[in-house]
């Protein structure tokens, strides 16, 4: 069922390659996210990884012409990116019989995951700076070093994100924004953690260092055909889970959603990593992409965060509730994770209109599939 609903929408999008021969016409675009799960320098440095091959096997059968990576490591050395190197060892080579490769060029910002903050951030007593040996299974060693840096790493690098753009289409490299450096403080309205007794979690020295987004937060203009730019903005704010009481977790990752809001807001005390202020410009097209880590109505995250931050704004499109055609047992059709909720978003301004969206899963086993994240996509067309 599901190969037979890709064909017909990929038939829809035929006259995407038309547009481009076009300035007159709006574009069609598939764009697309998708959270493979923690992946490694290591695992790019060959072709035949197996998660990764089915990992490209179904970025192939979607095809998007825009996908947001999250959760793959940044890099820390001289050379190709990892984004790069997926790109080309496995997106660049068909991943079975009548799946055509895909060519893209890549874009990864520096993320704050694994980067020390020199601070018991945690309050746990001990700081340790020294990055532990890698390992695939996080250790208290690795959780007591994650735990205090600028967003949860067990080593830099860790959990990084990275945009994947067909390359009939541009990435305004000069035009990019990114607001890894943004302080908490710095957010109208940022709700600072306390703890049980009222006092503040972080103290004073802390809160003036401390970076809002865990990875990053970052505007990346694709221009169009057309030479007018569609904005991706890419973000994976902190899981609402793994603190205590004080719920510094659940508070950030409110303020990171809300920082998107500002963005798209124009909020005028915003600043970027060079030292710009102000976020979108009016009117400007744009996409919102990523692992959010909130679902609208269930999980551990502070109440309503999705409709009071993103669904309420009037800069954004209708939410069009992406669902699956596959079902599984303990999962909401909705829902883009195992874990059974929806967290992995594609959410277009209101000038664009959404003709199709899914989450995409595969009619194998459960448990086999190569992430705890499913792909979710939506077709849309950009005036």
């Amino acid at each position: 069922m599901i190969a037979t609903r890709f064909t017909v929408l990929f038939l829809l999008l035929i006259p995407f390659s038309n547009a481009f021969g076009s300035d007159t016409q709006p574009v069609a675009l598939r764009v697309a996210t998708f959270n493979i799960e923690d992946v490694r320098s290591e695992q790019l440095d060959t072709s035949d990884d197996e998660r990764l091959m089915q990992i490209a096997a179904i970025i192939q059968r979607i095809r998007p012409n825009i996908v947001l990576l999250n959760e793959i490591e940044t890099a820390q050395t001289d050379g190709p990116s990892n984004a790069e190197k997926f790109a080309y060892n496995y997106l660049a080579v068909s991943q079975g019989e009548g799946l055509r490769p895909m060519f893209y060029e890549t874009y990864t910002p520096a993320t704050n995951t694994g980067i020390h903050s020199g601070f018991d951030l945690d309050n746990s007593g001990t700081v340790m700076k020294e990055v532990p040996e890698r390992a695939l299974q996080q250790s208290s060693a690795h959780r007591e070093y994650g735990n205090d840096c600028f967003g949860f790493g067990t080593f830099p690098g860790q959990y990084g994100m990275a945009l994947l753009v067909d390359r009939r289409l541009e990435i305004d490299r000069e035009g990019i924004r990114t607001f890894q450096n943004f302080l908490w403080k710095d957010l109208p309205g940022a709700k600072l953690p306390r703890g049980v007794d009222g006092s503040d979690w972080y103290d004073e020295q802390e809160w003036n260092i401390l970076r809002l987004p865990s990875k990053t937060f970052a505007d990346v203009p694709v221009v169009l055909p057309d030479g007018d730019a569609l904005h991706v903005l890419i973000s994976h704010p902190t899981p609402p889970a793994f603190d205590g009481e004080e719920k510094r977790n659940v508070l950030r990752n409110h303020d990171e959603i809300k920082l998107i809001r500002a963005y798209i807001d124009n909020e005028p005390s915003l600043y970027d990593d060079s030292g710009h202020t102000g976020g979108l410009k009016i009117d400007a097209p744009f996409v919102i992409l990523g692992d959010l880590n909130a679902d609208p109505t269930d999980g551990s995250g502070l109440e309503m965060t999705l409709f009071s931050q993103l669904f309420s704004s009037p800069k954004l499109a209708k939410d069009a509730h992406p669902s699956s055609d596959i079902k599984f047992e303990r999962l909401d059709r909705t829902d883009t994770a195992r874990f059974g909720l929806r967290v992995d978003y594609v959410l277009p301004s209101a000038s664009i209109t959404i003709t199709d969206s899914g989450v995409w899963r595969d009619a194998g086993s459960f448990e086999q599939f190569p992430s705890d994240h499913f792909p979710v996509w939506a077709d849309v067309i950009v005036p």
